[in-house]
């Protein structure tokens, strides 16, 4: 045990992490050069176009370090966003060390200050690494000086490297060698095993990537997951060196991987604990939660055939991810589609673009909603996440939002235009922290549905790109909500209705009819569109008709015989409005999103 060392690397989006990956890869001859491509361990396409890793991977090198000692290393890849904090938690809680890449032209961010909180919870040796020195706007030794005063490491100890270059790569694993501490655990007592990600094979079942904590993993040893209690036998156990090579055993240390042959993610989440499942361990490794879904849309197919196609489509991008959750729901204006549970906006984009990628779907994607907490006054509560759901207004005592904290990351120069953002939004100030003179962190407490709709956007916009936001949930806090509702042509289309605050309410239902004014066409009668909340009509726009010029042919002659005319236009007119239905279009939908703009 005393030459396995096990670190990840944890850094902001697109500071050079599935980089340096690479060249690590390249310098223990993991993989050779012609098997070599960029970000080796980035395996979807997505993952490659966008720089963000999305799902966690690990892999095994060997490597001979200059005390002539050889080393087993074990580097466990982490996700790159916000969204699959847990995900990261976890992948740490796999290592003892962690190196944390910072970008040498642009500094800390805020996932770097997450990601580096969440390892010192760990109890992690931290690694600084300044990335990126070749760049003509680097500032290496001010961004060292920065780290400097986060962690306490001294700057010049720090390592400056280039990944893309490969310059410095070397003396990063040096540094893990000797300052990350080899593994702790008991060979001896009953096996305990952490599974930090896990995927789906369809010839070996679902596969878990485990670190052993404790005793040995042997093929063929009945083995049990302490928390869904689901039992199993290997199908194969092995390493990542980046492919997947079975081997006889793990031991207490050694970073691997089980096929378990079970047939969902759910029966092996990540963050569960593996053990025998004769005699095991009583006590499972710390830590495990259920991972909850905080944003929810509607997904409908634009075609009504391809519901079976979207539905097996969504079965199997469920197959590898847990964290996704869906229920079949019915709207009157698209008819069949899912509800579909989201860990944050980023997941529910990159599930949508697979969707329309991978399986080629042609999809239709509602506004975003949240999961609110309704406590009628019969005390009972119920949780909801459909404004569709929302029970009868007379029933409902109140509804409770989800509040998230947030952590923004600034230059000085914008906290105004920031403050004044972030104020529209009902967010509620809590503290500033100085970071150094030019750069503060402002933290705030703001409600989940005001920061899922187009928040990152604009605070993009007010500070020219420099800002960067970190959030996690924070309670659930009743506030004044009411539901409001969209009438076409007077009949309800519910998946143009939202939840909002009273305050909002008149503001967004006349903001949104005028949208939809211009997004309706127009039809041989007069469409009225009309915004209502519980019954009040607070807001409305006509859609004018088409006409048709029957007075053409009525030249000279009698008034009366003009009026006779559009008389009975009028009544055709009425009568076709009676039975006439108004299609909605994909752009009205999306209206809801982009609502913000105009404030």
């Amino acid at each position: 045990m005393k030459n396995i060392r096990n670190f990840c690397i944890i850094a902001h989006v697109d500071h050079g992490k599935s980089t340096l990956a690479d060249r690590l890869l390249q310098l223990t001859n993991t993989v050779s050069s012609r098997d070599m491509h960029d970000q080796m361990l980035d395996s979807m396409d997505l993952e490659r176009e966008r720089g963000v890793t999305i799902k966690a991977s690990a892999v095994r090198m060997n490597y001979r370090a200059k005390d002539g000692q050889d080393y087993v290393i074990n580097l466990i890849d982490t996700p790159g966003h916000v969204d699959f904090t847990y995900e990261v938690s976890r992948a740490l809680q796999a290592c003892e060390g962690a190196l944390l890449v910072v970008d040498a032209s642009q500094g800390i961010e805020a996932q770097t200050l997450t990601n580096v909180y969440l390892a010192l919870e760990q109890d992690l040796e931290i690694l600084p690494v300044v990335n990126k020195i070749d760049l003509p706007a680097a500032r290496p030794d001010e961004i060292a000086k920065e780290v400097e005063d986060l962690l306490g490491v001294s700057a010049d100890e720090m390592i400056r490297i280039s990944a893309k270059q490969g310059v410095g790569v070397q003396d990063v694993l040096e540094a893990v060698v000797q300052q990350v501490p080899a593994p702790k655990g008991d060979e001896n007592a009953p096996l305990r095993a952490l599974v930090f990600d896990s995927h789906y094979d369809s010839y070996k079942g679902v596969v878990a990537y485990v670190r052993v904590v404790d005793g040995k993993l042997s093929g063929r040893t009945p083995l049990r997951l302490m928390a869904t209690d689901a039992k199993f036998e290997p199908v194969e156990i092995g390493v990542f060196s980046p492919t997947m090579q079975p081997i006889n055993e793990l031991t207490a240390g050694e970073v691997g991987y089980v096929a378990t042959g079970l047939k969902t993610v759910q029966e092996c989440r990540v963050g569960d604990t593996l053990t025998l499942a004769n005699n095991g361990a009583s006590e499972a490794l710390p830590g495990y939660k259920r991972v909850k879904p905080m944003v929810f849309a509607g997904i409908y197919p634009t075609e009504n055939d391809d519901y079976p196609e979207l539905r097996d489509a969504l079965e199997k991008l469920q197959l590898n991810d847990a964290s996704l959750q869906y229920t079949p729901e019915t709207s009157q204006a698209l008819n069949f589609g899912f509800r579909v549970g989201f860990l944050g906006l980023f997941h529910m984009e990159i599930i949508q673009e697979r969707l329309e990628r991978e399986y080629d779907l042609d999809i239709l994607a509602t506004a975003p909603s949240v999961e609110y907490e309704v406590v009628k006054r019969s005390g009972e509560v119920v949780e909801i996440d459909s404004p569709a759901q929302l029970p009868d207004e007379s029933t409902i005592a109140e509804i409770r939002e989800p509040w998230m904290k947030i952590q923004i990351y600034t230059p000085q120069e914008f906290i105004g235009a920031i403050m004044d953002l972030v104020i529209k939004k009902r967010g509620r100030y809590e503290t500033t922290e100085y970071l150094d003179p030019t750069r503060v962190i402002l933290h705030y407490r703001i409600p989940l549905s005001e920061v899922i709709v187009d928040f990152y956007d604009r605070l993009k916009s007010v500070s020219k790109g420099y800002a960067s936001l970190d959030y996690q949930f924070d309670t659930y806090e009743p506030g004044k909500l009411v539901k409001l509702d969209i009438l076409v042509n007077g009949d309800p289309v519910d998946a143009l209705a939202t939840i909002v605050h009273t305050d909002d309410a008149y503001h967004k239902g006349q903001r949104l009819v005028s949208k939809l004014k211009e997004l309706i066409p127009r039809q041989m009668f007069v469409v009225p569109i009309q915004a209502s909340v519980g019954g009040k009509i607070i807001s409305r726009a006509n859609v004018s008709a088409m006409r048709k010029d029957v007075l053409a042919k009525c030249y000279g002659g009698d008034i009366t015989r003009k009026k006779k005319l559009l008389e009975k236009q009028k009544k055709g007119k009425k009568r076709m409005k009676m039975i006439g239905s108004v299609e909605v279009p994909q752009e009205a939908f999306m209206a809801l999103l982009s609502l913000g703009d105009e404030e």
